[in-house]
């Protein structure tokens, strides 16, 4: 089979150079926040553009810590898109506001704007646009709201801007740049906010045993740090791989309905829509090629989440219902991707 994703293959490529990091690292005697985490947030920051990195122990946190020191809180509301993964919602509650689920655009699958603006009330602190699949989505901007961007599948994608007072990311070891464990980063041109989500991640010391914000503990490690530094310096051609594999299924089956494509989309996840996804992914399947679906159920489907619903968000499930992940990663052979190219010419 035609993988979705085979993370196997890019550990040889580090393997050395991950070993003498390790060994860089036991030998200096610090293993978390110490030098290799310094320097990913300088680069990564560079890499994005943005004055100041924050690295912490995942995607989530960096969402969930992003709004707490933005001050969001109990009795708060934060506007979330109904088709995302689910930790774009739980971020919130982890900080004790409440997410309000908002329907998305039908050919996109961002935001709404105009179903967001319904949603305001004056309990409204921030909204969280995701740049779902990789693709950049329209800041909201004309909700005169704090916006926090969540780019977990978006490295590379993002230009920097004055919109928004954070983006979060996350290096779920699928992601773009993916880690060899659970980690995240905010980045942020907004000096009080870096210094702040840094005592965030350390149970809240300004100082050794002094505490000046209640928190706990969400660190990287220094091996994490050091694997993602191995990686960032090929990530724009990594992107690149993925746009190629991405265009030969375009060029291929111009008959399917696949996420829009941008100038910027770094296609995390190339997606397909389709009214019959069981027989699109079995006739797949017959030809040796693997596919996935990211996400099955709107988080107004959920279960957990099914209390929050306030308006019926009934593209954000037609997205759930529709949505195929195809084979899509840097280390995909040319043969691979011919053959998923050939395998969805005959597909509807």
């Amino acid at each position: 089979m035609v993988p979705v994703l085979d993370l196997s293959r890019r550990g040889p490529r580090y393997r050395d150079a991950f070993v003498a990091a390790a060994d860089r690292i036991l030998t200096s005697g610090s293993v978390l926040l110490g030098a290799e985490l310094a320097a990913f947030e300088e680069e990564f920051a560079a890499f994005v553009g943005y004055d100041y990195c924050v690295g912490v122990s995942s995607g989530a946190t960096a969402l969930q810590l992003a709004l707490v020191a933005r001050g969001v809180g109990p009795g708060d509301e934060v506007l979330v898109p109904a088709h995302t993964a689910v930790p774009t919602a739980s971020a919130v509650f982890a900080t004790g506001a409440t997410p309000v689920l908002v329907d998305v655009d039908r050919v996109t699958g961002a935001l709404d704007p105009v179903a967001a603006a319904t949603a305001v009330t004056e309990r409204t602190k921030v909204v969280i646009p995701v740049h779902l699949y990789g693709r950049p989505c329209p800041l909201p901007i004309d909700l005169g709201l704090p916006i926090l961007e969540d780019a977990a599948q978006a490295h590379g994608a993002l230009h920097a801007n004055d919109h928004s007072f954070a983006t979060a990311y996350s290096f779920y070891p699928t992601k773009n740049l993916g880690g060899i464990g659970d980690g995240g980063a905010v980045v942020t041109n907004d000096p009080d906010l870096a210094a702040r989500l840094r005592r965030l991640r350390a149970h809240g010391m300004a100082a050794q045993y002094v505490h000046v914000d209640i928190s706990q503990n969400f660190r990287m490690s220094e091996l994490e740090a050091a694997w993602l530094r191995l990686l960032l310096p090929d990530l724009r051609q990594a992107n690149a791989r993925r746009r190629e594999a991405m265009a030969a299924y375009r060029t291929a089956a111009p008959h399917l309905r696949f996420h829009e494509d941008h100038p910027d989309h770094v296609y995390h996840l190339a997606v397909v829509r389709t009214n019959h996804r069981e027989s699109f992914r079995a006739g797949l399947a017959e030809g040796g090629i693997a596919t996935g679906i990211h996400y099955p159920l709107s988080v107004t489907q959920q279960p957990a989440y099914q209390h929050l619903v306030r308006a019926a968000c009934p593209e954000a499930e037609s997205w759930a219902a529709e949505c195929v992940s195809l084979p899509c990663f840097p280390e995909i052979t040319d043969e691979e991707i011919v053959r998923v190219a050939d395998a969805l010419t005959s597909t509807s």
